[in-house]
């Protein structure tokens, strides 16, 4: 039997509920999409999932003490 993917169930249906957010955090959100509540979601999920390291320029902490390279491979 194929596993065509119009048989697998979705999951479409979505819950509204309402939170409190600083305001402050929520001009931010805004300032990414029209739709905040795709970010929060997102947000959850990958909290969920235990992601905590983004890839992204805009959250890429630079190393406090970076490694030194062994003597004789410096800008030489």
């Amino acid at each position: 039997m194929e596993n065509n993917p119009t048989d697998i169930p979705q999951r479409s249906e979505k819950t509204q509920i309402s939170i409190h957010i600083d305001p402050d955090v929520l001009e931010q959100i805004k300032h990414l999409t029209n739709d905040p509540s795709k970010v929060i979601e997102t947000a959850v999920k990958q909290w969920l999932r235990g992601e905590r390291v983004r890839d992204d320029e805009l959250t890429r902490r630079l190393r406090r003490n970076p490694p030194v390279p062994p003597k004789g491979e410096w800008n030489d």
